[in-house]
């Protein structure tokens, strides 16, 4: 988590305050509006071009040679055969000059280089070819020759903490001390509680599994190298390849207008990205390296598996006195985060609360963060935990959930939340799925049980600087923005149209936004972690708000009354006192005499001694075959606390994409390794159960609390992408448990695993 945090945030520096004073607003015109995407046409008719459509004169392509094996020594290559081969022009090796790069390290720790002679997982880089054409590369690639050592290894974190455990680094297996949390007086909390339930729960790993794969375009003119990547965030790329290639940060170009989903796993640079550069070089020729599928679900990222114990405590009146949360995961062959027990400490008011997080190496491949890494994982556990306290006390869950709404944030050092939504949530959502009639209502006993479940979450990042937009107003009345945050497919560039439309009065149609450009656009960081709103909006409303200012001055001089009295009615300036006295924007001497007006906004510092953070609760409507296990989830409602909503739309459809892959956690998605060979068994799009369509319930409701947040930040919004996603497979876990009577503490509930436990318990019908 906290390496995660520093690249979406960077390191916080003291920034400027926003360019102008915005109050914040009341009604408005165009934002929070259901419109379609400013590039709905470009993307739906093809013509957008994404980094895997990005062709060059005179390109390369270039493959990577990976290691069969789950841990091993690289004693010797050779590759005179390749070499010879049609179409080769470069091969790299870890014995190649220039590719002896440093790559993993963590905490001062080094782990790795870009081609190790240690490799540690099935997938790990051991060569590269470029070649005219990627068949040839990849016919190269099957005449190298590579003598391997071979290794015992380790894929389950418990098993790698073992004291004979294979050692995945030398120096131990644990990426760091285990990370521990405690506030009050545990043993008291649990001795004071009327009521106390522990278990034990399990998440398995996921695979990010984007449309577009992983990879990059690079070129080189002279000393400057230019990139098209497909990336979350082109800054983030741009100082990590300068810094893996020793190149001044202004050498180094990267582009990424497009780019085909990432979850997380696109927030940073690849070795594919510096390999490619590397053979470009060599070659003096644009080389074009894109993964394969089956490479993306051994090297691109994973969400980590994680095994949590669970131990909570309360009152009678559902008030809760002790939470125990301890978590183990991996973070790969590489270190990663795999912490999971923010839930645990900051969800609910609990006086007395203790954590532990380990993080430990194993030989699989290497965690990235994955929508909300970590807090999925969590709530999969503390809710469920949850439910079967409200059983025990005999409350429903909803009003247990109610009891122990938080005021402030008690990781935090007690600092007051700027505003909560979670009890407006959990209210709004019940009422909108019919929760105390559905769960009044005589259940059947036939073969399909019918099951409902709740779950809430809570995202803990708010957005901050730094990020900055500029703003131009032409003197035909268009507008170009230009920013550095990348869209992601949520819709960036159309809420940032919106918004400044809503300063300026222009038609959407009549702004054109310039994004994701290290070389031309404004400094933002990456799109991941749910700030990109949060974030950008801001600045680019101050831009706007300067361009207005300084356009109402220049029509103050010519109306001869004060820029104060003044307003932007459509495509004119009038006046407040005066309707009769008004100037069309495009004649106004000022913008026609500079032809453009340039606003430039920053993003000002987060209010002082409070802490921004989203709210979520998901209800889930599920039908179980007793006999064969089956789960069928059959309606979705999720209540989401993001403040203001600043496109409805995409606000919607990202709320319905996080439902999705919620799903995918809950029921479907399972990494599985063979124990006797470290080989991922489902590396393909049709072992790996990604949900489909027709696992997606058709009765979906999105609901926004729609608390507009003005402390937040001056666009009162906060994010939605990760807590849309967090609650989901919890709620539908504790809906089978209401349809079956059984709990199913690991992750996914497939059906043999709950037909299984059905026969155990006696309840197969």
């Amino acid at each position: 988590m906290t390496d995660l945090l520093y690249w979406l945030q960077g390191p916080v520096p003291e920034t400027e305050p926003p360019t102008a004073e915005m109050p914040p607003w009341g009604e408005t015109k165009v934002v929070g509006k259901p419109v379609p995407r400013v590039d709905a046409y470009e993307r739906v008719s093809g013509s957008a071009v994404y980094p895997l459509d990005f062709a060059l004169p005179d390109m390369l392509h270039a493959a990577i040679l990976r290691s069969p094996h789950a841990h091993a020594r690289v004693k010797a290559i050779d590759t005179s055969a390749a070499e010879k081969m049609p179409g080769v022009r470069a091969i790299l090796t870890a014995f190649s000059p220039g590719a002896d790069v440093p790559w993993y390290r963590s905490r001062g720790r080094f782990y790795s280089k870009l081609f190790d002679e240690r490799v540690r997982h099935e997938g790990d880089e051991v060569a590269a070819v470029a070649a005219e054409t990627r068949a040839q590369a990849f016919d190269a690639l099957k005449a190298i020759r590579v003598e391997y050592e071979e290794f015992a290894f380790v894929l389950d974190p418990r098993e790698s903490l073992a004291p004979d455990a294979p050692l995945v680094h030398d120096g131990g297996n644990r990426y760091g001390e285990p990370a521990r949390y405690e506030r009050g007086d545990l043993a008291a909390g649990f001795a004071a509680a009327d009521a106390v339930v522990e278990a034990t729960y399990s998440t398995a790993c996921e695979i990010h599994a984007p449309m577009e794969v992983h990879g990059s375009v690079a070129k080189w003119d002279g000393n400057r190298l230019t990139i098209w990547d497909s990336t979350q965030g082109v800054f983030v790329v741009q100082q990590m390849v300068a810094g893996a290639l020793k190149l001044p940060l202004a050498n180094v170009r990267v582009i990424g207008h497009y780019m085909g989903g990432g979850f997380g796993s696109k927030l940073e640079a690849g070795k594919y990205t510096v390999i490619a550069a590397l053979l470009a070089k060599t070659t003096a020729r644009p080389v074009k390296l894109f993964l394969t599928r089956e490479e993306v679900f051994l090297n691109a990222g994973n969400r980590p598996a994680n095994t949590m114990k669970v131990k909570i405590g309360a009152k009678k009146d559902g008030a809760l006195t002790a939470i125990e949360f301890s978590s183990i995961g991996s973070g790969g062959a590489y270190p990663n985060g795999a912490d999971t027990s923010f839930l645990a400490t900051d969800l609910y008011t609990c006086p007395n609360v203790a954590a532990v997080d380990e993080n430990v190496a194993i030989n699989a491949g290497r965690a990235r963060a994955m929508r909300a890494p970590g807090f999925p994982q969590g709530a999969w556990a503390l809710e469920q935990a949850m439910d079967e306290l409200a059983l025990k006390l005999g409350m429903d869950p909803v009003a247990l959930r109610l009891a122990n709404v938080p005021k402030v944030s008690q990781r935090r050092g007690n600092l007051p939340y700027t505003s909560t939504g979670l009890a407006e949530c959990l209210r709004d959502g019940a009422k909108a799925f019919g929760w105390e009639t559905t769960r009044a209502a005589k259940k059947d006993d036939g073969p399909i049980r019918k099951g409902y479940g709740v779950a809430a979450g809570m995202w803990g990042y708010g957005g901050g600087p730094p990020a900055r937009v500029v703003v131009k107003l032409f003197a035909d009345g268009s507008v170009n923005v230009n920013a550095g945050a990348a869209d992601i497919g949520t819709g960036t560039k159309t809420v940032m149209a919106q918004t400044v439309a809503e300063e300026l009065g222009v038609p959407l149609e009549k702004i054109q936004i310039e994004h994701a450009d290290t070389g031309t656009t404004q400094y933002s960081g990456p799109s991941g972690g749910s700030k990109t709103v949060p974030s950008d909006m801001p600045a680019a409303r101050a831009a706007a708000v300067e361009v207005r200012t300084k356009l109402l001055a220049g029509a103050a001089e010519e109306l001869k009354v004060p820029a104060a009295e003044l307003k932007l009615e459509g495509a004119d300036v009038v006046s407040t006192k005066d309707p009769a006295k008004k100037l069309a924007v495009t004649e106004v001497p000022a913008l026609q005499r500079n032809q453009v007006i340039v606003g430039v906004g920053t993003r000002g510092p987060n209010v002082e001694g409070k802490v921004i953070s989203m709210f979520a609760a998901h209800f889930a409507e599920v039908e179980v075959n007793v006999r064969t296990g089956e789960v069928s989830v059959t309606k979705l409602v999720a209540a989401q606390d993001s403040a203001r909503v600043m496109n409805r739309l995409t606000f919607e459809c990202q709320v319905q994409g996080g439902l999705v892959m919620g799903l995918g956690l809950g029921r479907t998605e399972e990494r599985v390794l063979d124990r006797q060979t470290g080989k991922m068994v489902n590396a393909n799009w049709h072992d790996y159960k990604i949900p489909t369509a027709l696992d997606v319930p058709v009765a979906q409701e999105v609901l926004s609390a729609e608390l507009v947040d003005t402390e937040c930040n001056t666009a009162g919004a906060k994010g939605v992408g990760e807590p849309a996603t967090i609650p989901t497979a919890a709620a539908i876990a504790n809906a089978v448990r209401d349809a079956v009577g059984l709990r199913v503490h690991d992750s996914p509930i497939t059906p043999p695993k709950l037909a299984a436990l059905l026969a155990a318990a006696g309840k197969k019908g």
